[in-house]
């Protein structure tokens, strides 16, 4: 059930930034493969550096998803500011929604954000995402939502952001895209993956033509809360539901091209 072991830092960095290099190396091969990534250089996962406020990491300008290693992850400072050499530049318009939450949040230490298909259909429907299915219901009033501003590229509109996040760990931003945060890696994974999932099934069904039905609300109410414990553990540990199907990412990943965790 343990994912697969790393050797030791191929960079200069500790053991725990290692770690936490290769688990948002591996989230970056996670998402290309699923499906969820059509930006091709663009979008944004980033992780907080283990041990500090304001350093983090996030994907180098330039490369596809599926190139991305833990040793060619960038390390920045708050105002984007590379902390280690590399001949790739940082996307600050995207950089800056991610630095806004993590900074808002001292328990958001990753952060996913997707422009899937699926994804930026629901957020262009006004109800949002409907709860017609498990996974749905299971994410149920603990959505937030945010209006598009246009191209997200100021501080100013990404502390809003952060704002209508509030202490919430899913996001869909209105005529965008999508967004999740969490204490760890598997965390956001886990819940990005509730939330693709549900958006791909919302766009099928309503593609069928059929009316769809809607579960009475006080079974929509009883889902979410057979699921929030796991959606917001807070003491994580092995017998964590996000942690184990982490650990399984991380296999998966690695049997198909364990070269992210060089």
């Amino acid at each position: 059930m343990n994912a697969p072991l790393t050797s030791a830092p191929k960079i200069q960095c500790s053991p725990e930034e290692w770690e936490a290099r290769v688990d948002l190396a591996c989230a970056y091969r996670a998402v290309s493969k699923m499906g969820w990534h059509h930006s091709l250089i663009y979008n944004h996962i980033s992780s907080r550096v283990p041990g500090t406020k304001s350093h983090f990491l996030i994907n180098p300008f330039g490369l596809m998803y599926h190139e991305i290693t833990a040793s060619n992850l960038l390390k920045v400072d708050i105002d984007g500011n590379k902390l280690m050499p590399s001949e790739y530049p940082v996307l600050m318009a995207g950089f800056v929604v991610h630095r806004s939450i993590h900074m808002a949040r001292d328990d958001a230490h990753s952060v996913i954000h997707t422009h899937s298909k699926a994804g930026v259909a629901v957020a262009c429907q006004k109800q949002g995402l409907l709860p017609i299915n498990l996974s749905s219901m299971n994410l149920y009033d603990k959505i937030a939502y945010y209006d598009v501003q246009g191209v997200t590229n100021d501080a100013e509109e990404s502390d809003q952001i952060a704002a209508a996040l509030g202490n919430k760990n899913v996001a869909i931003l209105r005529n965008h895209g999508l967004l999740t945060c969490g204490e760890t890696m598997g965390h956001a994974f886990h819940l990005m993956r509730r939330l693709e999932m549900s958006c791909e099934t919302q766009v099928m069904a309503q593609a069928g033509g059929a009316e769809l039905i809607f579960p009475p609300m006080d079974v929509v109410k009883k889902t979410t809360q057979q699921t929030t414990q796991i959606v917001q553990k807070n003491n994580i540990d092995a017998s964590d539901g996000p942690a184990i199907l982490w650990a399984a990412v991380r296999r998966w990943m690695a049997q198909i091209d364990p070269s992210y965790m060089h």
